[in-house]
Order: structure tokens, then sequence, then C-alpha cells
């Protein structure tokens, strides 16, 4: 099969991690005789200083026209700590996700064996933890009016949302617990937000329709506390957008590092898949980045493309790379020598062609050769 997949390295780490990504769908286009036309585009701080726009019309074209989308990261300090910046690289992908309809962002969250001990919290409460939060991400407080009064003194940001954009959401969340354990958890402030209580109100009536799938409801003050608390307890999140961006990130902390986070940001007709790390300036181009969420980024990306087998095969490739402590520097284990971004990639890349033959010699591992003897 052909795919054409719409290529944005962005700003930072973010060129780092993509190019190990595109590498492991490089392989597994090898293993399993598909196609991949990878179509480059700019957005962000680098796409201000190319054309002085965050989101050119181009890369709003060349999106449109691809089967799925595979960004990296985007923000650069020089915008970051200017408060009075007017163009910041952020509101390119806060465009693209409006022009595109990219209405729900999907982020797994999962505790890996291997890596249990990296985690600041304990064995016993986050072994097993499998999560998967389902974020409105085109409507809110992020997409509401904003107003700075003349005198410069009071400052308005407005949080809107409509029963049809609850309702869009709300729906790929049930569906998705239909195929899981069965549970929804709602994450709103219904005892003071507008907002909330119509998304409480909508997400119980939809709810009625999904009678195979418990839903029960947390305020995101008390949610925040249970994620650390009991986060076993949480099969499918659904929440609104900057609910959303607030516990996805707390919730990194449980698989250990915010490097193996994946997530797709979905709509109607098309869909992106990205790292959630942010562009962490301070390791660009030092290829001491992790690439794993870049890579499970394209593991979902092909399972959106429909390629379940081969999105297994870098999972899998991931989960060994774990297990084996193939890792960059941001997850401590056994290893005292880290590897680098592109010797991970290295790694993921030979195992999925080699995925029968488990024979590894270490050694040659961090000495940069083949991985399989």
């Amino acid at each position: 099969m052909k795919y054409t997949i719409a290529v944005i390295p962005g700003d930072g780490i973010g060129p780092e991690v993509i190019n190990q990504a595109k590498r492991a769908l490089d392989a597994v286009a090898e293993l399993y005789d598909h196609i991949f036309l990878y179509k480059e585009a700019q957005m962000g701080a680098c796409a201000i200083d190319a054309f002085g726009v965050p989101l050119p019309e181009e890369t709003i074209t060349i999106c449109k026209n691809a089967d799925a989308i595979l960004f990296g990261a985007i923000g650069d300090p020089k915008y970051d700590n200017d408060p009075t910046a007017k163009i910041r690289p952020e509101q390119g992908l806060l465009q693209l996700r409006e022009d595109l309809g990219l209405f729900c962002n999907v982020r797994p969250v999962k505790a890996y064996d291997s890596l249990i001990k990296n985690s600041p919290l304990k064995r016993e409460i986050i072994k097993g933890t499998d999560i998967v939060i389902y974020r409105e991400l085109t409507g809110g407080i992020y997409f509401g009016n904003k107003k700075l009064s003349a005198d410069g003194q009071t400052a308005t940001d407005t949080c809107s949302y409509s029963v049809n954009e609850i309702s869009r959401i709300t729906h790929l969340a049930f569906k998705a617990a239909q195929t899981r354990r069965k549970k929804v958890t709602l994450i709103d402030k219904a005892n003071v937000l507008e907002t909330s209580r119509l998304w409480r109100k909508t997400v119980t009536e939809i709810s009625k329709k999904y009678k195979d799938v418990a839903l029960e409801y947390l305020f995101v003050d008390n949610a925040a506390m249970q994620i650390i608390l009991n986060p076993k307890q949480f099969d499918v999140i659904l929440t609104e957008n900057l609910f959303g961006d607030i516990i996805s990130d707390e919730a990194s902390v449980i698989g250990g590092s915010i490097g193996l986070l994946a997530s797709s940001s979905i709509g109607k007709e098309n869909a992106l898949f990205e790292p959630i790390h942010g562009s962490f300036p301070q390791a660009k181009g030092k290829d001491i980045a992790n690439p794993l969420a870049s890579i499970l980024s394209a593991a979902m990306l092909l399972e959106h493309l429909g390629l379940d087998e081969e999105a297994g095969a870098i999972e899998r490739a991931v989960e060994k790379s774990l297990v084996l402590n193939i890792t960059t520097e941001d997850i401590k284990g056994k290893n005292k020598y880290p590897a680098s971004t592109s010797k991970v990639g290295d790694f993921i890349v030979d195992y999925i062609l080699n995925q029968e033959d488990s024979n590894l010699n270490f050694m040659n591992i961090h000495a940069g050769q083949s991985t399989i003897i």
C-alpha cells in the first residue's frame, strides 16, 4: 500500500525525534511491503523565522492532502521568554488544529514494568496502570476570546463549549471504553463552572446509549490527586481542553519519563500524531533526546491507517528497548551508559527488521554496531 504522510519536524528536538520515527516507519515499509511518501512542511518558530507566520498556507495544504500527519514539537525560548511577542509558535499548532478540525486528542498512559523503578511513585501504586485520556482539543479557554484592557491592568479569557463539541468527543471516548475495561471518567469542575455543568449534562445523556460502559465523575482538583494516589482506577478519561492539558502532563510521571508519551489528534477527515514532550530546546542538537514518544506516535499513525500488525511491530521494538535498557539519559536504569537518540533509533529499526532473532549482543549495541548477531 502507498500512503502520503505530511511531516512537520517543528522546533527544538522535533527534527531529531521525527527523524527516528521516520526510520521506524521506513523499516515497517520494508518489512511489510508498503510505500510511505513524506511531504515535509514547516510550523512553529522555524516557520516564523522563515516566513513571518507560525503556520504557512503551504503547510495547511500539505496536511489536508496527506493520509496522516507526523509532527515533532513546537516552541522556542526567544518567544517563550518574551511576554510581549505578538506572534508565537504555539499559534501555528492551535490554528492547524482548528483548520483541520482536530477536535479529539488521545493520549495513552502506560506503566511499563521495566520502567516502574524510574517513576517517583511507588511500584504498588502504578504497576498495571493503563489509561487513555480523551481531551477535547478545539474548544474551551484556549480558543475563546482574549482581551486586555486599554490600561493593561485587566485581562480576560473566555471559555465556551457547545453541545456539539462535547458530544462528538464523548462518543469516541465511550466507543474506546467498549474495547477496553468499559469505564469512562469525566473530569470537570461542575460545582463552579457553567461549561462543566453542560459537559456533565451532555455526557450523562450520551452515556445512556452505552449501557455496557460505566460512567463516573470527578472534579478536576480531586482527579489530579487521584491520578497520583490510585492511577489504576482509571480506564478512559474524558475531559475538556485545559483540564486535559494539565492532567495528561501530570500522568506522564507514571511512565517514568515524558519522553515515552505519544498522542494523536483526530478529526473527521484528518489526523495528526505527535509526542507530548515539547521542544526541549536545552537538548537541541545534542543527540540525547528520547525518540520513543515520537516512534510510538508513528505506531498510533499506523493504527489509524488500519495497519495494526505494523503498529504492533513498532510497539514490540519499543518494549524490547526498555527491557534491555537501550534508552536515552532521561530514563535511568542499570545501564550506566545511556544510548544516544540515533542509537536508540538504530535498535528500533534493527529489531523491527529482525523480530525473530532475540540473540542480542549488548557490547555491539553500545558500540553502535549491529544489534542482531
